[in-house]
């Protein structure tokens, strides 16, 4: 281990350099993570373009690596040795607020960078912060006492590990928060990561039908989505959505609409209200509307619909993300598509924003060490 750290620091909207960092010092209840792989995804590509704070960050929330260096305290408290592999929640919690108590550290104040701009979260907490090494675009990572790890189960290698983040939100949004369950049938609005991923776990769950929706440009993904479990894929480009829904499903609709289009507007939302057919069925959002204008209230009320939003995810649901990618039960491996290094930051965001003449981008890993010694 050197006396220096290497890192990808955003510095402006769009632009990324490689600056050098001293090694961080540690205290007893702290650690140090030598990364591995740092998942990128869309909210990365949005953080990039229009970026919430002007200080300097290295960016990265979905984070795999190993325990290069850890304080006693910090070895005892979380039962980790130095070597083991682990995932680290971009979560920073206080752990003395209502909502760390009931162990939903998502909502503390502590890690909200949206209402707290003194907030520690990896991925978008500033470098020039205690501990610099704030996100995983970097050789190592900093560790304080109240990060959150999970262990890697032994056979789940790096890349694969890399996908928890997606994984996890699938698990968290179509199960723990939606409540998809045995012989419901569902529509999955968007094959992008955390579509693909919810096909995953309703198909876990038990879902008699499931049906996902994508462009003509989403064709491989809809291929991969059968491939996962998907019993249905439907091309908007290729006729009326609704009647595709209604044509696979005897008439009747779905049981839930799981909407995974983030900014494609108020379209799929309508759709999903309209394809509800059941009483009592339910829309899970996870997309960032500003404003709904018109917003048929009298349809949603008349059918009993339940509107629920989705945003990140729980312990739970990262620890059934990662017993999921130790079962091997699905070809999950698929969802990482490419590979780039801590020198090739800028180009893998836009490649996943799909501005580059890389293809078939689903997930992308990217891998600090990548062509240097390590």
């Amino acid at each position: 281990m050197g006396e220096h750290v290497l890192a990808a620091v955003r510095t402006a909207p769009r632009t990324t350099e490689l600056r050098e960092f001293p090694m961080p010092e540690l205290a007893d209840d702290a650690a140090l993570l030598k990364v591995e792989v740092a998942g990128i995804c869309g909210t990365d590509v949005k953080m990039y373009a229009n970026p919430p704070f002007d200080s300097p960050v290295i960016m990265g929330h979905e984070n795999v690596g190993t325990i290069a260096a850890a304080g006693p305290k910090f070895r005892q408290l979380h039962g980790v040795t130095e070597g083991d592999r682990v995932f680290v929640e971009h979560y920073v919690g206080c752990y003395n607020c209502e909502w760390c108590r009931v162990g939903e550290y998502r909502h503390c104040e502590a890690t909200d960078w949206r209402t707290n701009a003194d907030a520690r979260r990896y991925g978008y907490t500033s470098s020039e912060h205690f501990g610099t090494l704030w996100g995983g675009f970097s050789q190592y990572m900093y560790l304080p006492w109240n990060a959150v790890l999970h262990k890697v189960p032994h056979g789940v290698g790096a890349e694969l590990a890399g996908l928890v983040t997606p994984l996890s939100n699938g698990i968290e949004w179509a199960l723990l928060a939606a409540g998809v369950g045995y012989s419901d049938t569902v529509l999955i609005q968007g094959p992008g990561q955390q579509g693909l991923s919810q096909v995953v776990a309703c198909k876990q769950a038990g879902a008699s039908k499931i049906l996902i929706s994508g462009t003509g440009r989403d064709r491989a993904r809809l291929e991969l989505a059968r491939d996962l479990g998907a019993d249905e894929v439907i091309d908007i480009d290729q006729g009326d959505v609704y009647e595709q829904v209604m044509d696979h499903t005897g008439g009747r609709g779905v049981d839930f609409v799981l909407d995974c289009t983030s900014r494609a507007g108020v379209g799929p939302v309508l759709l999903g209200i309209d394809v509800l057919k059941r009483r009592e069925g339910t829309l899970l959002i996870q997309g960032e509307l500003a404003a709904f204008p018109d917003f048929p209230i009298k349809q949603l009320t008349e059918k009993a619909i339940t509107i629920k939003s989705a945003r990140g995810h729980s312990y739970r649901a990262c620890e059934l993300a990662l017993r999921q990618l130790a079962s091997g039960r699905f070809p999950l491996e698929r969802l990482s598509t490419h590979r780039f290094g801590l020198d090739q930051v800028d180009r893998a965001i836009r490649a996943l924003a799909g501005e580059t003449e890389d293809t078939g981008v689903i997930h992308i890993s990217l891998m600090p060490w990548l062509g240097r010694d390590s």
